[in-house]
């Protein structure tokens, strides 16, 4: 009897033994794809009772394919199999192809670290992610941007009709495109107007933009917006010519173009202001009395003129003299240790980097690595490398703030680091990326 009930035991706790993390992947509309449509690879990473730190999604390389990790927001699933409850967390990758044919992704590699009966276990789920084909519609063009929704706009600062010589004139362009990414669209060609001086700014691009719709219907996609200043030195009437931005309609498989119309500049002369001329009152003085009048008053003028120069000389030299004091005062080794230790103790991780390039780069460094190497410090390199590793690697170890803030120093005058009165005690120890995982 004792025997039966250790069996029943088992069998019945069985299940919550044998639970492992798996993972499951799937593509979003394989059928009918073509070059440079965004193929979305959702990822579904699930592991038993509850997830204690979330999956690390790498990225991986296609030949002939640009690979990113959506910006979504990551979905939790809830998921019950033969009666043991899994946690999910679903992921998309967005591949994009640049040509036709065969695309095999590979199998990638997901850490991830879940409870299992109570405790903290890091595991790692291996998926092989599904392959797909690109086809080439008829009517497509040869460097394909493919998208759905595609919409253009455009504005202007100021009514184009009603400029004046000297005047500026701003015109912003907005693409909006949905299942696409905003690094992918292509920039707008304005073409050239004879007499018009035209100045782009940089794009600004943007993904996870809401658009209202159709109707009400509020639509996500991603945004390039392109702004130009158009100047003119002369009057008359000069065409902006129309644009033409062609697309690929994956929903329609067709080549469409969106389009704005030309639009008319038309330039006045700028505004002269009305002079009132003086009107000299003659008199009966002699002409002698007159000519003395005027030299003392031109000499008058000639005073309070030189005067009034040399006042503005010395302000703007005292103005001078006072910025450069602010500047160095600011700019003083103990300002910018007060500053990178700021930033390290309240600034969010890249920040405390980009700190760090600021620091190391103002004494004499090239790079971080370089300074850290000669301050031979091994809790700065211990704090700098967890730093890096959080950044560029993975987030599973834990920056010391206070440990990083307080081993930067100011250099001595020879530039080498201060001595310290003892050495640091089993340095290997401190370390923590020298501890054995």
């Amino acid at each position: 009897m004792r025997l039966l009930a250790v069996l029943i035991g088992l069998l019945a706790c069985g299940p919550g033994f044998t639970a492992e993390p798996f993972a499951r992947a799937s593509i979003e509309g394989a059928e009918g794809i073509v070059p440079g449509q965004q193929v979305r690879v959702v990822v579904d990473v699930f592991a038993p009772e509850f997830f204690t730190s979330p999956p690390q999604f790498p990225l991986f390389d296609v030949p002939d394919a640009l690979v990113t990790l959506s910006t979504d927001r990551a979905q939790n699933l809830v998921q019950t199999i033969d009666g043991t409850q899994y946690a999910g967390i679903r992921k998309t990758y967005a591949v994009v192809p640049e040509k036709a044919g065969s695309f095999q992704l590979p199998v990638v590699e997901i850490e991830l670290g879940y409870s299992s009966n109570g405790n903290s276990t890091k595991a790692i789920v291996k998926i092989a992610l599904p392959s797909f084909d690109v086809g080439v519609s008829s009517s497509q063009a040869a460097t394909p941007f493919a998208a759905r929704g595609l919409t253009m706009t455009e504005s202007f600062d100021r009514d184009p009709a009603r400029l004046k010589v000297g005047d500026a004139l701003v015109r912003t362009v907005v693409i909006f495109a949905e299942d696409t990414q905003a690094m992918l669209i292509p920039p707008v060609a304005f073409g050239t107007t004879a007499g018009v001086a035209r100045y782009e700014k940089p794009a600004v691009l943007a993904d996870g933009v809401e658009q209202q719709g159709i109707g009400r219907s509020v639509e996500t996609g991603s945004t390039r917006s392109e702004t130009v200043v158009y100047t003119a030195s002369d009057t008359g009437r000069f065409p902006l010519p129309a644009i033409s931005y062609p697309w690929f309609d994956v929903d329609e498989h067709v080549m469409s173009a969106a389009t704005l119309p030309a639009t008319d500049v038309v330039v006045a002369p700028a505004a002269v202001a009305e002079r009132i001329q003086p009107e000299l009152q003659r008199d009966q003085a002699p002409a002698s009395r007159v000519w003395r009048g005027w030299l003392l008053v031109i000499l008058l003028c000639a005073i309070d003129l030189a005067v009034a120069a040399f006042a503005w000389w010395r302000l703007s030299a005292i103005r001078t003299w006072a910025t450069r004091v602010r500047q160095r005062r600011r700019d003083s080794p103990r300002r910018r240790l007060s500053r990178i230790r700021t930033i390290i103790r309240v600034g969010d991780e890249l920040a405390v980097y980009r700190g760090l390039q600021d620091w190391s780069g103002t004494l004499g460094h090239r790079t971080v690595s370089e300074w850290v190497e000669a301050q031979a410090c091994p809790r700065l390199s211990a704090q700098v490398a967890i730093l890096e590793r959080r950044l560029f690697r993975s987030r599973d170890m834990q920056l010391d703030r206070a440990a990083l803030a307080s081993a930067i120093t100011l250099p001595m005058a020879d530039g080498r680091p201060p001595k310290r009165a003892l050495p640091d005690l089993n340095p290997t120890a401190e370390d923590p990326l020298l501890r054995p995982l």
